[in-house]
């Protein structure tokens, strides 16, 4: 392990048991195992995520997305017959979406959905996406209009490592107590762990705040190029409140509930301060955390950009070491799984 360079993408790499990747949440949500790690004396301790206040430092605030996963993934057909599945990933204005779809499609294939709702493909992108108008009776749908058409026909995006279809459950699980915004096509899973009561009774007793990260789909897309420096981060649109702005810009240390918590942060720190915008910060043991002081997260995918993340926080070869502990001790991976917390 000491001869790891943290620059290499193959360096990210670790074999996980089918069995430990998490298909369904626990129940209740809070009753997941927590892994706490504390970096400065260099210790582990294997507790419950319901005990996740008693190893919160007093003075800290915490710091949570509220995005609300939308139901992103739609299932159609072509005029031609043939049958595909669609992912939005995000708006590009008010009636142009970026889409990821499954099937070959061209510039100007028109799609047909449930309801009467179609989409006409404008442009076929390098990264592999697409970019699509929806239409309904040949007018072009505002995003704003599309949300509630899409919890019509649309389908919760369930990450593909799950390689199930969603179910109404996933509609309540995949999804945080404190989602307020629609936007995201995929959950910031540190936050599925807490249930209303464990959310209020954090809230009352530290200081906390709200930013908006709405996932992308790009944030399951495993990094392809051997070195992690070369990977086109993905940009995800981003507001921070006036709150979570008061925190970032005082002294207080900072616990960001999420890797998507702590992209914004630390862009913002990083660029020009805005409040709003989109992100596309790449986290890694290159790159390190100015203002963010400790995180809590899940266990992540071998070679992606999440798991990266985490070791620019502990380093790569304590990452690796983290997850090894955690595979060793039957801790459930990825969206539905167990959750860690460095100190």
């Amino acid at each position: 392990m000491t001869n790891l360079d943290p620059l290499l993408t193959s360096s990210y790499n670790f074999s996980l048991p089918d069995n430990l990747i998490a298909t369904h949440p626990v129940t209740p949500r809070n009753s997941a195992k927590l892994l706490v790690y504390n970096r400065h004396t260099d210790t582990i301790i294997h507790t419950y995520f319901y005990n996740l206040a008693h190893f919160i430092p007093k003075e800290c605030a915490l710091i949570f997305n509220d995005t609300k996963v939308i139901k992103a993934r739609l299932y159609g057909h072509k005029q031609s017959g043939g049958s595909i599945e669609l992912l939005i990933n995000k708006p590009i204005n008010a009636h142009l979406v970026n889409v990821y779809i499954k099937g070959r499609v061209k510039a100007d294939t028109l799609l047909r959905f449930q309801n009467n709702i179609f989409a006409k493909v404008v442009s076929l992108n390098n990264d592999g996406s697409r970019d699509i108008v929806f239409l309904q009776q040949n007018k072009q749908i505002r995003f704003e209009k599309l949300l509630s058409i899409l919890d019509e026909i649309g389908h919760i995006p369930l990450p593909p490592y799950l390689q199930r279809e969603d179910t109404q459950q996933d509609k309540e699980d995949y999804q945080s107590v404190f989602a307020l915004y629609d936007g995201a096509v995929a959950a910031p899973t540190a936050s599925l762990h807490f249930t209303s009561k464990q959310y209020k009774e954090t809230c009352q007793t530290f200081k906390h705040a709200f930013i908006t990260l709405h996932v992308g789909a790009g944030t399951f897309k495993p990094v392809q190029t051997d070195l992690i420096t070369q990977h086109p981060m993905h940009g995800e649109y981003y507001k921070i409140s006036s709150q979570a702005l008061e925190l970032i810009n005082a002294d207080t240390p900072i616990l960001s509930v999420g890797t998507t918590t702590t992209r914004t942060i630390e862009y913002f720190i990083r660029n020009t301060h805005k409040i709003a915008g989109e992100a596309n910060l790449f986290l890694h043991p290159g790159n390190t955390p100015k203002r963010v002081n400790h995180l809590l997260t899940n266990f992540h995918l071998p070679k992606s950009t999440l798991l990266m993340l985490v070791a620019s926080f502990v380093g790569l070869e304590k990452t690796l070491q983290l997850y090894d502990e955690a595979i060793k001790n039957n801790y459930r991976f990825y969206s539905y799984g167990d959750a860690m917390l460095i100190l």
